[in-house]
């Protein structure tokens, strides 16, 4: 998708290689339901999307991307909460995802955004840095 391979082609130098999402197989990914995107109203024009799917006992987002020109409006925030609702809709009490170490970036918008780090490793070739964040449910007015 020409989506993230916008939103993912800065790192290629500093990895030294092509990101994992932009290796992958977004067709099939599509035809499993797990691609959510965002798109500009006026113009159906993909703004971002994000990959997410239920993983044990957790919801695993696999992909965040947001178009290089609409980074910064807080498409990727709001691309998030939408994970975060699809958990609590599934009784989901986590959300868990990686990011690249070199991606320094994406460490410091998850932990803006409540996320931990659980671990550091080499995964697939590429050192990746897991985070998780807890799903706390939306309290309701009695």
């Amino acid at each position: 998708m020409a989506c993230v391979r916008a939103a993912y082609a800065r790192y290629i130098a500093r990895i030294g290689r092509e990101p994992a999402p932009m290796l992958a197989d977004y067709p099939a990914l599509i035809a499993r339901g797990v691609v959510h995107v965002l798109a500009e109203p006026s113009t159906n024009d993909v703004l971002g999307l994000i990959v997410l799917w239920p993983v044990a006992g957790a919801l695993y987002v696999d992909n965040v991307a947001v178009q290089p020109l609409h980074q910064g409006r807080g498409l990727g925030v709001q691309l998030l909460a939408f994970a975060e609702q699809c958990a609590r809709d599934a009784k989901l009490p986590e959300i868990r995802l990686y990011t690249h170490v070199a991606m320094t970036e994406n460490l410091a918008f998850y932990r803006r955004l409540g996320f931990e780090e659980t671990e550091r490793r080499l995964d697939e070739g590429y050192q990746r840095v897991f985070l998780r964040k807890r799903v706390r449910p939306l309290s309701s007015a009695l």
